[in-house]
């Protein structure tokens, strides 16, 4: 890392930490049940700061990785965006080139993740739903679900990062995950998940170490009665949803890694697609049943950035820029959502009850 990774990687944690922090301390602080007028207000908020970002590293971006000479931009060039061609000996023309392709990245990256996480909306909508978990707790459940998120997905790229960097080899591995990913989800697309919470291996092993509190309080995951520690069902309801995004971050992550080899907007459009997560989480919790070709779009997403990634040498030699990747995504997003609503199922999938 230098100096100005370092700051913009600090600033914009500090950032999105912060803005989550306000909205569970002061903005409808206390639990409750979040309204659709304040989904809306958050889906806004969230959406409009990443476009914001997307603007930042359009006219700006060549200062995340410092780069001040024409040797600077050829070195991260190389090591990040070595399919970039520049067609000008003028230094602020090619990195004004750079700079476009990074913006396209993050976008695109921000965009597939989105679509990605509508599955992970699906499962956190199903352990929720299994463990009769309290509408009013779902906001402190999501926030502390999307802050070990932030770790867990810090994690991965950057140590993904530096090993794509060793062993590029392990582009052709993420590969073949990705696409045995979209068969699979095409495959699945039709069935019905369950979890048996009393046979769950998680709640086992859970109760061998920790005294569990046979019920809900509050939206407390820890709780003290007679000098006695107790972590209490919430408690378990968060590692679910944790172990959740890792899973998902197996396929998400590989996929971002497929538009760009830079951590830093691989990162960036990760947590900003998370966070806005769980916005759209109470926004799609009760019509999620309406999109059921999102499966189906997922499943030929995933299959398309496998294949994009297995030869992705072949696409450079030939100019294959960021932007298709961008088309084809949104193609795919319109059309699944699209055939949803022009061929609806004849029966709604009612995943979440009172």
């Amino acid at each position: 890392m230098n100096p100005n990774e370092i700051i913009f990687f600090f600033l914009f944690i500090i950032l999105i930490i912060g803005i989550l922090f306000v909205d569970l301390l002061y903005v409808g602080k206390g639990i409750h049940v979040v309204t659709l007028k304040e989904t809306g207000i958050w889906i806004t908020i969230w959406v409009s700061i990443a476009l914001l970002f997307y603007l930042g590293i359009y006219f700006f971006g060549e200062k995340l990785h410092g780069i001040k000479s024409y040797s600077d931009l050829i070195l991260v060039r190389n090591k990040y965006a070595p399919q970039v061609k520049f067609i000008s000996s003028e230094l602020a023309e090619n990195i004004r080139i750079y700079r476009h392709n990074m913006s396209t990245e993050f976008i695109t990256g921000y965009i597939m993740e989105y679509t990605l996480s509508m599955d992970n909306i699906f499962v956190i909508m199903l352990i929720l739903s299994t463990f009769s978990v309290s509408h009013d707790c779902y906001k402190t459940v999501l926030f502390w679900g999307i802050l070990g998120a932030i770790l867990l997905r810090f994690i991965f790229i950057f140590l993904g990062s530096a090993l794509i960097q060793k062993f590029g080899w392990i582009l052709f591995i993420f590969a073949g995950f990705l696409i045995y990913s979209g068969i699979k989800v095409f495959i699945d697309r039709n069935k019905t998940e369950k979890i048996n919470v009393n046979d769950h291996w998680i709640v086992k092993n859970i109760s061998k170490f920790f005294n569990v509190y046979p019920e809900f309080v509050g939206d407390k995951f820890f709780y003290k009665q007679n000098l006695k520690n107790y972590i209490t069902p919430l408690f378990v309801v968060l590692i679910f949803v944790e172990l959740t995004d890792l899973f998902f971050a197996f396929d998400s992550i590989p996929a971002v890694f497929s538009i760009t080899r830079d951590p830093y907007i691989v990162f960036f459009s990760n947590i900003f697609a998370v966070v806005g997560l769980r916005s759209l989480f109470f926004l799609l919790s009760n019509i999620f049943y309406l999109f059921h070709y999102l499966k189906t779009g997922v499943s030929v997403l995933l299959t398309f950035i496998g294949v994009k990634l297995l030869i992705h040498n072949y696409l450079e030699t030939v100019g294959f820029k960021s932007i298709y990747s961008l088309y084809f995504i949104l193609i795919v997003l319109i059309c699944s959502v699209l055939a949803s609503v022009l061929f609806p199922e004849n029966k709604k999938n009612e995943l979440i009850t009172k």
